[in-house]
């Protein structure tokens, strides 16, 4: 039996700088951007989310990527935590690996915004 059924079959993104994603894609594996080895887990934001990780942790930040993963495929390791204003977020407990990743796209930034891809809204 799962846990928190609405959880499941929801995608969960993650922001890379530019060089954080060619080193993941040349790779395969990645335990996480400098803030994710420090935490020992790796920073996941649902589509709510994401945009608000983007200002508040990237803000002005060119060359962005914005990668998507299915929640309901990284098992037991992904592990909802009460975060940022009191709110749960997907934190991966282990690497993640390229072939788990859906797709990723830029992130470009427009007038100091992030303008994140029509698949999300």
């Amino acid at each position: 039996m799962r846990g928190a059924g609405h959880h499941d079959f929801m995608l969960i993104y993650k922001i890379f700088r530019a060089d954080e994603w060619a080193a993941f894609e040349a790779a395969g594996t990645t335990r996480g951007a400098p803030i994710d080895l420090s935490d020992g887990y790796i920073h996941f934001s649902t589509a709510e989310q994401a945009a608000e990780t983007a200002a508040k942790h990237f803000a002005g930040a060119e060359g962005l990527f914005l990668l998507a993963l299915e929640a309901d495929t990284l098992g037991d390791a992904l592990k909802w935590e009460v975060s940022r204003g009191g709110a749960e977020f997907p934190h991966l407990y282990r690497e993640m690996t390229l072939d788990e990743v859906l797709w990723a796209k830029p992130l470009p930034l427009k007038d100091g915004r992030h303008q994140f891809p029509q698949e999300m809204t």
